[in-house]
């Protein structure tokens, strides 16, 4: 499936004081698919709303600002990560940008254009961020911390078990 983003047509400058030069589609589209180290692309049927919380947490203590991403429906997950992070006290909100992407698919042997809303929200870390999270100095990225944990749990359950027979 490709990704394009649509931009609208440009509105005619009636004055002067508009003159505004926008850099060829080209260019912005090399801006955009740029991988940030920083930025979380979230989907509300892979992972549950409190993984990427920790996640945002993890990358703010790493990077000190989280972007979190989405498209379609998984637009409300990541507004309510932003919504949970800033009523904890743990972020403040720096920018909010949403947009229309155009997505080609090719079912059933014809191209169709589909619209999808998207959104992008940059967190960065609130003054109490560093009282309120305690400092993981375990050197691991927030992805190794994440696997390890369900590691972890079947390797106890698989002891306790093998301590019980």
């Amino acid at each position: 499936m490709a990704m394009e983003v649509a931009t609208p047509a440009p509105a005619p400058i009636t004055s002067p004081e508009r003159n505004i030069v926008l850099a060829p589609p080209s260019v912005k589209a090399t801006v955009e698919t740029h991988h940030k180290k920083n930025r979380i692309q979230v989907s509300n049927t892979k992972k549950p709303l409190f993984f990427y919380v920790n996640l945002a947490k993890r990358y703010m203590q790493q990077h000190n600002e989280v972007e979190l991403s989405a498209l379609g429906m998984a637009i409300t997950t990541v507004v309510t990560i932003s919504e949970i992070l800033k009523n904890n006290g743990l972020a403040t909100q720096k920018k909010v940008l949403t947009s229309t992407v155009v997505m080609k698919d090719e079912t059933k042997g014809k191209m169709v254009q589909k619209a999808k809303a998207s959104i992008e929200i940059v967190l960065g870390k609130s003054d109490k961020f560093d009282s309120l999270v305690p400092h993981v100095t375990s050197g691991k990225t927030p992805e190794e911390v994440a696997k390890a944990v369900p590691e972890a749990a079947i390797e106890a359950h698989e002891e306790a078990a093998a301590t019980k027979a």
